[in-house]
């Protein structure tokens, strides 16, 4: 705070003319300003600038990174911009701008720099509902999105009674039920089942997934507070039990046919297959692929009659598991959610989240894909920045793993930047 004032009043100084800038206050002055969307660096071709106290940025950059279309009208030098819900244009030197055809007068006009078309970035942010907070000392601009509405799924299961999903999400002890935390999630995601190797659908599994005493309790508190249910067929491959299903045909239809019974209590269905094509490669990954989307293509049109969704739970495509065909695999589920984490680090790498998210999309239509994000290794900060990153991609939506998991403070922060479809 002090080398900041410091900056300031020689700054001053130099301007009155008495004597020249030190080296570290001439530093603070050139500076770059530092722009992030929901945490997420914004990658500019031309630096922003400071004009008359007001941040000045590449118009199509900052859209970009708030996912709001724009054009250029060269004839007027006039940008017009819109998220679907909001339009404003603003015209090159013009210090009057229009947001859904109302004038708004401006500070600093957009100007030209260095062949880009420059916007005030405060307007421009503030116009579609972000926050927009300067950082004097780091010369940064935070710029927090407005809640943005998509599928927002909490995986349901069993923890101990400190972490119990119940009271985390209904927000008093089983079997006594409130609003709790309900508002901020629209479908639940129920880790109570379990395949063996011969297809039969088990509700106690040798990795603890178990469906609980009183489980028709949560269905009707799920009704009660308007939250879609799912089922969760939890399989592992540590021991070769999911392998040896997917390689037995009879296996795999036995498997369809008791998922069948049992998902015409939920919304739909979803397949949390793990593990598959670790340390697999060439005609043993493919046949490994191959054989996890013949079943996934069984199962699809099984349950559509019905109207049932299916939705897949799968290793991230920069993991170590290999053994998931995104492409094909997105042509026949409704939905994919990443499990974009244990990457080792907490919270999550952006990096490599990302990453796995550009992967994923490359293969898949981004609004069938989830993003699941993995409560244990997050802060409250940083869940806004991986849902930032849902956002920025165009997702359907987010996951948790787990409820029971989520703080006090992620339920907060999670309000401040996503709305449940519901």
């Amino acid at each position: 705070m002090k080398r900041a004032v410091s900056v300031i009043l020689i700054s001053l100084a130099m301007l009155a003319g008495w004597f020249p800038l030190p080296a570290f206050a001439q530093a603070a002055v050139d500076k770059p300003v530092s722009v992030t969307v929901d945490g997420l660096p914004v990658a500019f071709d031309v630096p922003p600038v400071i004009r008359n106290g007001r941040t000045l940025v590449p118009f199509r950059a900052i859209a970009e990174a708030l996912n709001v279309k724009v054009s250029w009208d060269g004839s007027t030098r006039t940008v017009s911009a819109t998220d679907g819900r909001t339009s404003i244009r603003l015209q090159i030197g013009n210090k009057t701008a229009y947001r859904n055809g109302e004038p708004i007068p401006l500070d600093v006009p957009p100007q030209v720099v260095s062949g880009r078309t420059m916007l005030p970035l405060r307007f421009f942010g503030e116009a579609f509902g972000c926050k927009v907070a300067w950082d004097e000392t780091a010369r940064s601009v935070a710029i927090a999105s407005p809640p943005k509405e998509m599928s927002v799924i909490g995986f349901y299961a069993l923890g101990d009674s400190k972490t119990s999903s119940w009271t985390n999400l209904f927000g008093r002890p089983y079997p006594e039920a409130a609003a709790g935390n309900t508002d901020a999630v629209g479908e639940l995601a129920l880790g109570w089942y379990s395949l063996d190797r011969e297809g039969n659908l088990l509700t106690k599994s040798r990795t603890g997934w178990q469906r609980p005493e009183g489980w028709e309790k949560v269905l009707e508190a799920a009704k009660e507070y308007n939250l879609k249910p799912e089922m969760v067929v939890h399989v592992t491959d540590g021991d070769g039990t999911l392998s040896a299903l997917l390689a037995d045909e009879a296996a795999r239809r036995t498997a369809a046919a008791a998922i069948l019974a049992e998902a015409r209590q939920y919304q739909g269905v979803n397949l949390d297959f793990e593990g598959l094509g670790y340390q697999s490669g060439g005609e043993e990954l493919a046949s490994i692929r191959g054989r996890f989307t013949e079943f996934v293509r069984l199962l699809a049109e099984q349950l559509r009659p019905l109207g049932l969704n299916l939705t897949l739970t799968l290793h991230a495509p920069n993991s170590a598991y290999k053994g998931y065909d995104y492409r094909s695999l997105g042509e026949i589920a409704d939905r994919i959610i990443i499990m974009a984490y244990d990457y080792g680090a907490t919270p999550e790498p952006v990096s490599l989240v990302t990453q796995a998210v550009e992967m994923a999309r490359a293969e898949v239509s981004p609004e069938k894909l989830i993003l699941g994000i993995s409560a244990p290794a997050e802060t409250a900060e940083s869940i806004v920045t991986k849902v930032g990153i849902a956002k920025r991609y165009g997702l359907g939506g987010i996951a948790l793993w787990r409820l029971g998991l989520v703080s006090g403070e992620m339920w907060a922060a999670l309000r401040s930047t996503v709305v449940p479809r519901r």
